[in-house]
């Protein structure tokens, strides 16, 4: 299990030393994410003492009080973030935004020049407090939009995740990382009902080889999640509201690195 949790810790661990998070602070990190899972996994009718939490996590029991009391340290996405991906959606898969082929319509950037299908009219469509001006001067800074010569807005989905940005990038780690690690730990635990977790590895191929396989790769992808995000209800009529408070994360992702085995054998 060591080499396991090395293996997984192994790019946190690049991420941390690239923005100067040293071992201290990590370790303080640790503890509270030990406190907060073994609060949630401990979690009964009666309160579960600091006590109890101690001899579960090996963390001191004057540290368990001090941060059993912080904020949860889920990390959620900012607010910009999240308004963008509903303007991504409802731009993406959304008539009247979308033309006859199921693409996202180039918009006139001002409600003066298109109306009701404009980029203004996209953004009030979803925010009445939010003005279009400031989300478009971002995603054209991030590349996730373009303006053209007729004033008109185009959208590059495929850029939505942001080329800069680094809080931006960071929420998206948070989010896709943690929810495909959540469901790999619980696959592994024995979950009775595993979630959807597979992968195709290969080694010993060029550089090429992996180059075509990774433009195949990006473009099976990209319409996996253009057809499972377009098959997502808009609206659930249900009478009881507990029914649709579930959320879920589909992703794919791509990696490739020198074959470490290949070179130990070689």
């Amino acid at each position: 299990m060591t080499r396991t949790l090395r293996t997984v810790l192994r790019p946190v661990v690049r991420l941390m030393l690239s923005k100067g998070v040293t071992l201290p602070l990590a370790v303080e990190l640790m503890k509270r994410v030990f406190v907060q899972v073994a609060l949630e996994e401990s979690a009964t009718d009666k309160p579960v003492t600091d006590s109890r939490v101690s001899l579960l996590t090996g963390v001191h029991r004057k540290d368990v009080k001090r941060l059993r009391n912080l904020p949860n340290a889920h990390a959620d996405l900012p607010r910009t973030v999240s308004l963008g991906a509903q303007l991504v959606s409802l731009w993406t898969r959304r008539a009247p935004w979308v033309d006859e082929h199921g693409e996202p319509r180039p918009l006139p950037r001002l409600a003066s020049a298109g109306g009701d299908l404009s980029f203004d009219a996209l953004v009030a469509a979803v925010s009445k407090d939010i003005r279009a001006r400031p989300v478009l001067d971002e995603w054209l800074r991030l590349g996730v939009a373009r303006l053209t010569d007729q004033d008109e807005v185009v959208l590059n989905a495929a850029a939505f995740v942001p080329q800069e940005g680094f809080e931006e990038k960071l929420s998206y780690l948070a989010l896709h990382v943690g929810d495909h690690a959540m469901a790999a730990v619980e696959n592994t635990l024995g979950r009775s009902d595993p979630w959807f977790e597979r992968s195709v590895h290969y080694r010993g191929l060029s550089g090429a080889d992996v180059e075509a396989l990774r433009a195949r790769a990006s473009e099976l992808g990209m319409k996996a999640l253009q057809t499972l995000n377009g098959e997502v209800k808009d609206e659930v009529s249900v009478a009881d509201a507990d029914a649709v408070n579930r959320r879920f994360t589909f992703g794919v992702y791509f990696y490739a690195d020198d074959d470490e085995r290949s070179e130990e054998t070689s």
